[in-house]
């Protein structure tokens, strides 16, 4: 049996999961860690969820992602007649989650930090739920009919450096509605050399061709010279919060 911490990773839409932590996964699960991918946004049958199951196994993910099954909150028809992430009643969300985390059993969950990275509705809800369900999966009364209580030993925020942000910056129309601030360095705990998982990070991505046909920003990723490609995709920051002392290492 590994003795690497068991890793349960919760992404708001498809393509989060390969471009902001896809080394981590990668690297998690080529030594031997178990690993686990939710993705609260979109639904079994459509293209991007077809897209997001290659680019797990691509990953070294063993298992396809669970689907919490909310619409994105920009786009309805990823969850057709399903309500808004954002603005579903979170106690229901929270619960599911608590069910999965009950279920899976990980010693880590990693999520976006509390800014959403860069101030996404939907990333700063994935958060939200992430923080409030591995809290709530470790107290028994909380809905027993989940299954007995489980306790996370330490949750990862991804973040992006403010060195990366300002590296970045003259190849990237950054969002003026969703500013990128980044992270100063003193405040990042953990980052993650992924320069060995490159090569599948990148193979990751391109599955979600969908979102690279229609997403200016990744285009501009795409697009960047080698170095700052080299700088984006060969290393994944994290802030580390643990919930029982010692905590769990990510790597």
């Amino acid at each position: 049996m590994s003795g690497i911490a068991r890793a349960l990773f919760v992404h708001a839409h498809p393509d989060d999961e390969s471009l902001w932590t896809g080394g981590t996964i990668a690297r998690h699960a080529r030594q031997g860690g178990h690993v686990s991918l939710v993705t609260c946004t979109w639904v079994r049958g459509t293209v991007r969820h077809s897209e997001l199951c290659d680019a797990g196994r691509e990953l070294g993910l063993a298992s396809d992602p669970i689907m919490l099954g909310y619409a994105d909150s920009f786009v309805p028809e990823s969850a057709p007649g399903a309500t808004a992430f954002i603005l579903a009643p979170f106690d229901e969300q929270v619960a599911a989650l608590v069910a999965h985390i009950r279920d899976l059993k990980p010693d880590i969950v990693v999520t976006y930090d509390a800014y959403g990275m860069y101030g996404h509705p939907d990333h700063i809800h994935a958060n939200r739920l992430a923080c409030a369900a591995a809290d709530a999966a470790s107290i028994a009364p909380y809905h027993p009919n989940l299954g007995a209580p489980w306790q996370v030993k330490s949750m990862y925020f991804i973040t992006i450096p403010e060195s990366t942000v300002e590296a970045l910056a003259p190849h990237m129309e950054y969002d003026t509605h969703l500013p990128v601030r980044g992270t100063p360095a003193d405040r990042i705990d953990v980052t993650v050399d992924v320069s060995d998982c490159v090569g599948c990070k990148i193979r990751a991505i391109r599955c979600h061709q969908t979102e690279l046909e229609r997403s200016q920003t990744m285009k501009e990723f795409a697009a960047l010279p080698s170095p700052e490609q080299r700088l984006f995709l060969g290393s994944e920051a994290y802030m580390r919060r643990d919930l029982v002392p010692g905590g769990a290492d990510l790597v």
